[in-house]
């Protein structure tokens, strides 16, 4: 069975560690990330070097929710919010594909959090180090809310 999800909100912003915006539509460039994101591009970072996107998922959102904070997407930092994908089960090196073309390959799951970052202040918690996901841009082009998301292909021995 073919898991998808679709993009329910895309946030960037200009600086690291800080709540994001939503637009909708970006553009995702290979190997770089979304263009205009504090995380595109730092290719020289070895600790974001392969965090080009981030994405959580709004399933994790309502637990925060659920625990009383006043929390929607973007708030957690996170690039694109999704629903309908078991994000924190995909193993590292599963393919995402979009129905235009864009493929994205799992790179990481969860990050260590920053001490007390912004978003951290903002909510008392952040679900992102625990359930947050990042990929690496294989092949970029334009990204619009609405749009869906499906696991293409996962890596050689998964048994998901």
């Amino acid at each position: 069975m073919t898991q998808t999800g679709t993009i329910l909100s895309i946030n960037v912003s200009e600086t690291t560690g800080v709540q994001k915006t939503p637009v909708s539509e970006v553009e995702l460039k290979e190997e770089w990330g979304i263009v205009g994101d504090a995380h595109a591009g730092l290719l020289d970072n070895p600790t974001y070097a392969h965090r080009q996107v981030s994405l959580l998922a709004q399933e994790s959102i309502e637990k925060m929710i659920r625990k009383g904070l006043d929390v929607s997407a973007g708030i957690f930092a996170e690039n694109l919010t999704t629903e309908g994908l078991d994000l924190v089960s995909l193993p590292v090196g599963t393919i995402i594909t979009t129905g235009d073309g864009i493929v994205l390959e799992v790179s990481q799951i969860g990050k260590e959090c920053h001490d007390h970052c912004a978003v951290y202040n903002a909510v008392g918690d952040c679900v992102m180090p625990r359930e947050g996901i990042f990929v690496r841009v294989l092949k970029g082009g334009s990204l619009k809310v609405g749009d869906v998301l499906t696991v293409a292909e996962l890596p050689e021995g998964s048994t998901q």
